[in-house]
């Protein structure tokens, strides 16, 4: 693949002396030209050696970076539909300039999806210079503004230390800033922004657009022009950590139960081990015989189930897992006395937020903070699905090749290895092994210690926010200076992140380290002496303090080391009562563990340890692509109910903006058995402006109703049909079926209801605007609670999938002849 990329870089390379001559205005005037061209037929690929060209004749002359043939290759690759895995350094940022420039020439729009909102600014602005210059409109989409790049916006720069600099100066400067630019983006509406022919954003925001979109009471609110190229960054960020995590929106639910303060005070009193056992592979919890009869005799009751019901018995299951999986300062933190959860792989706070199916309000119990209602969703969809249904998809990351196979088989996408500009002189260090915690970061901080007295820059990464503090406790006490980075102090990340290649510079940081910066020799600015002199002392160290489960995880943080040629190492401290060996290290390392005699500060040397770790990651990794193997199984059958739907939906705006909405209405009419008289009687007693509102705004009410219930149920089927597997059943294929009559049935509802609201409505004031609903809520995966439905007058709730009730004494339903409470009721 790399090699057929050579040939093409060849003929850009020849084109240079070419492209140097055109003027700034012959730059635009080839862009215009190429819109033409391609308007008369012509094709990309026959136009890429030249436009590449342009692309890297307009860096050269806004940024002062000239693109090189390693990264002219990773254009060509991206351009290809594939992933450019590319090392850390490399100018990725700068490579998606090149595919996205040549793709905008269709003037069909192209997304460029970043990790968070500070880097879709800052690489709006900084690479908005090169496609300005040559004609192109830039837009930007965060999670509460949207802009587009206008060189002639500035807004006053109030942070301190911010200097005026002329915008190419600006244009260089922009990425190694300590403060998020806002020159030159002006504030648009989203539509506008969506309008550009360049946009950036992030994957959660171009998500939950769409899903607005198709929730608008008008073709007018809707904001997206369709999905035709991405070019995601940190690609297996976006499309494998976050693939289990479903987008959805909802809206409060009336009813808050008070159960979750209740259990709260009860949980703490059961004993792990004796009334629940947690499974922390799977990360699941489940209480036992002992501690249900614990719950009853606290709550007087006699039998549990059957006097409060499985909704009841769904919070008890919450506020248990709340309890016994979910760690404060690790899983989530507590700030402005709410609940924020932390990104288990970036190890960001994840403002607004929320786990689903009460799980969230069980954490707010146990931690005492206000309880929030509960929510309904309204629309929901996976990252998997969303970004499947661009027309092309790319991606660039350090660390994909870990994961090909996964990219492969969902996406269709091939990973290319682009070799680096300079060659990696990088020294990866063998593990040091330790037999506790406890002496491993001991160690640690000596390691630190003995580093810092010489000069050497030492970056280290921890996986949760009470290691990270831990460990800065540890150096505190050595007298040793250093900056903390996690998700409490996360607005000073790109400071912090600027000087951690300073001489002497220690930097304790969680893993927000290990995405979308680079830490530069000298600091950032750099101090070409001092750099120079960190490259005397071998470059920035990096000390990984726990491998993570992820292999890419680990390779993230290795890559902050070792930039462009830069010398650097890497070494990983591990324990044996890390996580990943205690839980996933198997019986053998636990013998071990056992008959060791060593002192804790010892480093151990074992081959055994070292292939098991290997082992274990490679399992987890296995594991965690079946789990989202089998959640894109379950919402493919959701998501062609979901594309069935949107576009009987926007079958309705469109027949409304065309004015043909009432012919539509009448065949809906006729077809549910009456008369196009009847419509018309319809019409005469409203007049001809109110039906037509009405026509548009009921059908909508009432297909927005009647889909939040058709979720709710699938949620339902869907928790129903894992039983059936013990009865030799599959539970995919249990779906489908059930699933199928149910849309049907969903279908047919619609229509009737249309017709029949139709005919019976009063409209005492005519609708003037949508119905309002509040902000988007992003939720984990778990499980949903047994809600009550929206009701609606003019739409009856859907009945749910009948399941008899079993009683703890009953024979268990799947045949094994046990008691249910002895077997699938345990």
């Amino acid at each position: 693949m790399v090699k057929n990329a050579q040939g093409i870089t060849g003929k850009i390379g020849s084109l240079e002396k070419e492209i140097e001559q055109l003027s700034d205005e012959g730059l635009r005037e080839k862009t215009a030209d190429f819109k033409q061209k391609i308007a008369q037929g012509i094709s990309l690929d026959t136009l890429l050696p030249e436009a590449f060209a342009l692309v890297r004749e307009s860096s050269k002359r806004t940024l002062g970076q000239r693109h090189y043939d390693v990264q002219m290759i990773g254009g060509w690759v991206l351009h290809q539909r594939k992933i450019a895995e590319m090392r850390t350094g490399e100018g990725k940022t700068l490579v998606a300039t090149l595919s996205a420039y040549l793709n905008a020439l269709t003037q069909k729009g192209v997304h460029v999806i970043t990790v968070n909102d500070y880097l879709a600014r800052r690489d709006a602005v900084w690479m908005g210079q090169i496609y300005h210059a040559l004609g192109l409109s830039v837009g930007c989409i965060t999670h509460d503004s949207s802009y587009v790049y206008d060189p002639f916006y500035t807004v006053e720069q109030k942070s301190e230390g911010a200097d005026e600099h002329s915008q190419r100066d600006q244009g260089r400067d922009i990425k190694g800033s300590f403060h998020v630019e806002q020159s030159y983006l002006r504030p648009v509406s989203r539509k506008e922004a969506y309008a550009a022919d360049i946009t950036y954003g992030t994957n959660n925001e171009f998500g939950f657009d769409f899903l607005r979109d198709n929730m608008a009471y008008s073709l007018e609110q809707q904001v997206q022009r369709g999905h035709y190229y991405a070019i995601i960054d940190e690609v297996d960020s976006v499309l494998i950590d976050e693939a289990r995590t479903p987008l959805i929106i909802s809206a409060p639910d009336q009813e808050s139960s008070k159960w979750y303060l209740d259990f709260a005070k009860i949980i703490p009193q059961l004993q792990k081990g004796v009334d629940y056992e947690v499974d922390e592979k799977l990360k699941a919890v489940s209480i036992t015989e002992p501690g249900i009869n614990k719950m009853e005799e606290t709550l007087g009751l006699g039998d549990i189930y059957q006097e409060k019901g499985i909704k009841y018995v769904h919070h008890l299951e919450q506020a248990l897992r709340a309890q016994a999986l979910f760690q404060r300062d690790r899983d989530y933190v507590v700030r402005d006395e709410q609940v924020m959860i932390v990104d288990e792989f970036t190890g960001r706070l994840l403002p607004g937020r929320r786990y689903s199916g009460g799980l969230h309000q069980a954490l707010e119990a146990k931690e005492g903070v206000q309880v929030q209602p509960e929510s309904l969703t309204l629309a929901s969809i996976t990252f998997q699905n969303y970004f499947r249904m661009y027309e092309k998809l790319a991606g660039m990351t350090g660390t994909a090749k870990t994961s090909a196979e996964e990219f492969y088989k969902v996406y269709g996408l091939e990973v290319v290895d682009i070799p680096t500009n300079k060659p990696m002189i990088r020294k990866d260090l063998p593990d040091r092994i330790y037999k506790t915690d406890a002496g491993k970061l001991r160690q640690v901080a000596q390691e630190i210690k003995m580093r810092h007295e010489k000069g050497q820059p030492v970056l280290i990464g921890t996986v949760s926010i009470q290691k990270n503090e831990y460990l800065s406790a540890l150096l505190d006490r050595e007298g040793i200076a250093h900056e903390t980075l996690n998700a409490k102090n996360h607005e000073r990340e790109a400071e912090i992140i600027a000087q951690a290649g300073r001489k002497g510079a220690v930097t304790v940081a969680t893993n927000m380290a290990g995405r979308g910066v680079d830490i530069m020799l000298g600091g950032n600015p750099p101090d070409e002496k001092q750099a120079e002199e960190v490259r005397q002392l071998g470059g920035l160290h990096v000390i990984g303090t726990e491998r993570h489960e992820a292999r890419r995880i680990d390779n993230q943080l290795r890559g902050r080391a070792g930039r462009q040629g830069d010398p650097g190492s890497t070494q990983f401290f591990v324990s044996l009562e890390d996580d990943l060996m205690r839980v996933f290290g198997g019986d053998r390392i636990k013998g071990l563990m056992n008959r060791l005699r060593l002192p804790e500060d010892q480093p151990i040397e074992a081959k055994l340890i070292s292939k098991s770790l290997e082992s274990a990651q490679s399992r987890i990794e296995g594991f965690h692509f079946d789990a989202r193997k089998h959640v894109l199984e379950f919402d493919t059958v959701l998501n062609k109910h979901r594309d069935a739907f949107y576009r009987m939906r926007r079958e309705i705006l469109e027949r409304d903006q065309k004015g043909t909405l009432k012919e539509y209405m009448e065949l809906l009419v006729q077809k549910q058995g009456y008369s196009a008289d009847d419509y018309a009687k319809k019409e005469q007693e409203l007049g001809a402006e109110r039906i037509r509102q009405a026509e548009r705004y009921v059908s909508l009410r009432i297909m927005d109703s009647l889909w939040m219930e058709h979720l709710e149920n699938m949620e339902y089927l869907r928790d129903s049909v894992r039983l059936r597997a013990y009865g030799q059943q599959d539970p995919l294929l249990e779906y489908k079926s059930e699933s199928r009559k149910m849309f049907e049935e969903l279908q047919s509802r619609i229509e009737t209801l249309i017709a029949q609201s139709l005919l019976q409505v009063s409209l005492q004031q005519p609708p003037q605007t949508a119905p309002e609903h509040r902000d988007v809520i992003y939720t984990a995966p778990a499980k949903t609670s047994d809600g009550n439905n929206v009701s609606s007058t003019s739409a009856p709730q859907l009945q749910k999938p009948a399941v008899p009730k079993v009683g703890r004494n009953d024979p268990c339903p799947c045949g094994s002849g046990k008691k249910y409470k002895k077997c699938h009721g345990a």
